[in-house]
């Protein structure tokens, strides 16, 4: 299983990113998909997920109404559109998928997203 993100950067308060994360060695199809988020000096903290298809989504609350998790099965893709980025969004996003089978949690390397002016 390998998760790649790509993506993050340096952007002002208000601005936009787009996440993307490539799955690979594994039937991405099958796997719900989530974006974590880990700023300094705090936890990893969940930040949206999406069901197999598509059809659910799930947000925590912060970032509500401001970012969308969606995916492309056809490219082994899951993506994370931010808008109306804060200053308290900065930290390095991570792609996850949990495998039942393994009992095993993945990541990928991360990308960092910084929001400052």
């Amino acid at each position: 299983v390998k998760l790649v993100e790509s993506g993050g950067g340096l952007v002002q308060p208000g601005g936009s990113l787009r996440l993307s994360c490539a799955g690979s060695g594994f039937a991405f199809s099958s796997y719900y998909m989530s974006w974590y988020r880990q700023a300094p000096g705090k936890e990893r903290e969940s930040v949206a997920g999406i069901t197999l298809d598509g059809g659910i989504t799930n947000y925590t609350d912060s970032v509500k109404g401001r970012f969308t998790i969606s995916r492309d099965n056809a490219k082994n893709t899951v993506y994370l559109q931010m808008n109306s980025l804060r200053p308290e969004d900065t930290a390095v996003y991570y792609c996850n998928t949990f495998s039942r089978l393994r009992n095993t949690n993945y990541w990928g390397q991360g990308t960092q997203v910084t929001v400052s002016s």
